[in-house]
C-alpha cells in the first residue's frame, strides 16, 4: 500500500456517477413528468382492474348471453361465443304483461322520485333554523335509509296487514270503515270522493308509498347541505322589502336549490328504475306492481332462462339510457343555466 508524499496534491476520482452517465440508446432519460405518469398508473391500476371484474367484465358476459339460448342448467358448459339469435328478445317483447311492465315501472320511479324529493325538500325546510332537540330530529330524519330494507319492509307488512295490522284498525275507529283494506295485495280499490267512483291501484301506490319514505332522508341530507351555504343576506333583504314566505322560497331558494334537485332527481330516477328489492319483499311483484326487475329475476328463477333474463336485462339498461338521454336534452341546459 503506497501513500502520497506530504505536500503533494491529492488525486479525485472524477468518474461518472450514476446520474452523470448518458442513458442507454434506445432509451429515453426518466424525466420528471414520466415518474408522475408511472406513478399515476400505479394508484390508477387497483382502481381500474377492480372496476374492469366486478362491473365491465360481468356487463359484457350479459351482453353475450343475451345473445345466445342459454339456459341454467348449460351455464356451466358454455363459451363466449355460442349460436347468436334474436329469439330472446323476440321472446321478452311477446312475453304477456312486458309492456304493462314498463308502464309500471315508468310510473312506479316516476312517483317515488318525485314523493322522495319533495319529502326531503319539506323535511330540509323544516329543519333548517335552529330549535331545542334539532340534532336529534335530524339523526332520526336518517332512520328510514340506514335501516335494513329486510327490516323496513316487514315491518311495514306487519303494520299494513288486513289481519292485524295497526293502518286498518286506526282506519276502523278514526274514519269508519267496514272492512279491512288489504294494502299490499289489492290491485284495484274503488274510491267514493264527491259522488265520484274510480279505481285506484293500491298496492302500486303502497310501494310508491314506502318508497318515498324510504328514501327521503337521501334527499333530506343534499338539500340541507346546500340550504346551509345559501347566503342569509339575501333572505334579509327580501324580508326588508316585504317579501312573503312562498316569494322568498320561489325567488331565492328555489333558484339556489335547482342544481341539486336535478341531481337528485337524475340519481333516484336511475335508481329506482332498477330497484328490485324494494318490491320483491313488499309484494313479490303481484298486485300490478310488476316492474321490470322483477321480471328479470322471474325469467331467471321460474324459467331457468339465463338468456332471456340478459336480454329483458339489456331491455332495461337501454330503455334507461333513451329516457335519460331525453331529459338531458331538453332539462339539461336550462338547468346548467339556473345554476
Amino acid at each position: 500500500m503506497t501513500t502520497a508524499p506530504a505536500g503533494a496534491p491529492q488525486r479525485r476520482d472524477i468518474s461518472p456517477g450514476p446520474a452523470d452517465r448518458p442513458a442507454p440508446p434506445g432509451r429515453r432519460p426518466m424525466t420528471a413528468s414520466r415518474r408522475a405518469n408511472r406513478a399515476g398508473l400505479a394508484f390508477v391500476s387497483p382502481t381500474f382492474i377492480v372496476v374492469l371484474v366486478v362491473v365491465i367484465l360481468p356487463i359484457l358476459w350479459t351482453v353475450l348471453l343475451a345473445f345466445q339460448n342459454a339456459k341454467l342448467v348449460d351455464i356451466q358448459g358454455m363459451g363466449l361465443f355460442g349460436n347468436w339469435s334474436l329469439d330472446n328478445f323476440a321472446q321478452v317483447f311477446d312475453s304477456a304483461g312486458f309492456w304493462s311492465s314498463l308502464t309500471t315501472t315508468l310510473v312506479y320511479t316516476a312517483g317515488a322520485t318525485l314523493g322522495s324529493v319533495v319529502l326531503g325538500l319539506v323535511a330540509a325546510l323544516a329543519l333548517r333554523k335552529p330549535f331545542r332537540g334539532r340534532g336529534l330530529l335530524r339523526a332520526a330524519m336518517l332512520l328510514p335509509y340506514v335501516a335494513p330494507v329486510v327490516a323496513v319492509a316487514f315491518v311495514w307488512e306487519v303494520a299494513l296487514s288486513p289481519q292485524y295490522g295497526v293502518v286498518n284498525d286506526w282506519g276502523r275507529r278514526l274514519f269508519g270503515w267496514d272492512d279491512p283494506v288489504a294494502f299490499l295485495s289489492t290491485r284495484e280499490y274503488e274510491v267514493h270522493l264527491l259522488g265520484l267512483h274510480f279505481d285506484i291501484p293500491l298496492a302500486l301506490l303502497t310501494v310508491i308509498a314506502f318508497e318515498c319514505w324510504r328514501y327521503f332522508p337521501f334527499a333530506f341530507l343534499f338539500i340541507l347541505a346546500r340550504l346551509q351555504a345559501v347566503p342569509d343576506g339575501l333572505e334579509e333583504a327580501a324580508l326588508v322589502d316585504g317579501a312573503t314566505i312562498t316569494q322568498r322560497f320561489r325567488h331565492i331558494l328555489l333558484p339556489q336549490l335547482m342544481p341539486v334537485i336535478a341531481l337528485l332527481c337524475v340519481l333516484r330516477f336511475i335508481l329506482t328504475f332498477n330497484k328490485f328489492d324494494d318490491v320483491y319483499l313488499l309484494t313479490g311483484g303481484g298486485a300490478g306492481t310488476d316492474v321490470a326487475a322483477v321480471r328479470v329475476y322471474d325469467f331467471l328463477t321460474a324459467r331457468y332462462d339465463v338468456g332471456a333474463a340478459a336480454a329483458q336485462a339489456l331491455v332495461l339498461a337501454v330503455s334507461l339510457m333513451i329516457l335519460l338521454g331525453l331529459y338531458f336534452k331538453f332539462f339539461g341546459n336550462k338547468v346548467q343555466e339556473e345554476s
